[in-house]
């Protein structure tokens, strides 16, 4: 079996995380809820410790739409540095200029 690369491990935990969004979020609230019994309260964080590892959102690495590079990344652009210098140099994101001096 082929070793998967980090790019797709990433787009795994991506689709996962979408899956489960729902549902980790409503075992959240349950869990955060001190109106109710401590019982409902733990048994809300169980459920919550079942749920894929990878499913969790903070598991998630941001890399560039560009190159998959992980380091260096812009949110605003979704792009690494390095990407975002190569296509400003040739002209290809409009309204910016690589400066030189």
């Amino acid at each position: 079996m082929a070793k998967k690369s980090a790019i797709e491990k990433n787009k795994k935990r991506q689709k996962l995380v979408e899956k489960y969004a729902a549902k980790r979020a409503e075992l959240k609230a349950v869990a955060m809820n001190e109106d109710l019994p401590l019982e409902e309260r733990f048994k809300a964080r169980l459920k919550l410790a079942e749920l894929p590892r990878n499913s969790a959102a903070n598991r998630v690495r941001n890399r560039c739409e560009v190159t998959g590079r992980p380091r260096g990344y812009y949110r605003k652009l979704k792009m690494s540095r390095i990407a975002l210098r190569e296509l400003g140099s040739n002209g290809q994101i409009p309204g910016l200029v690589k400066s030189s001096w």
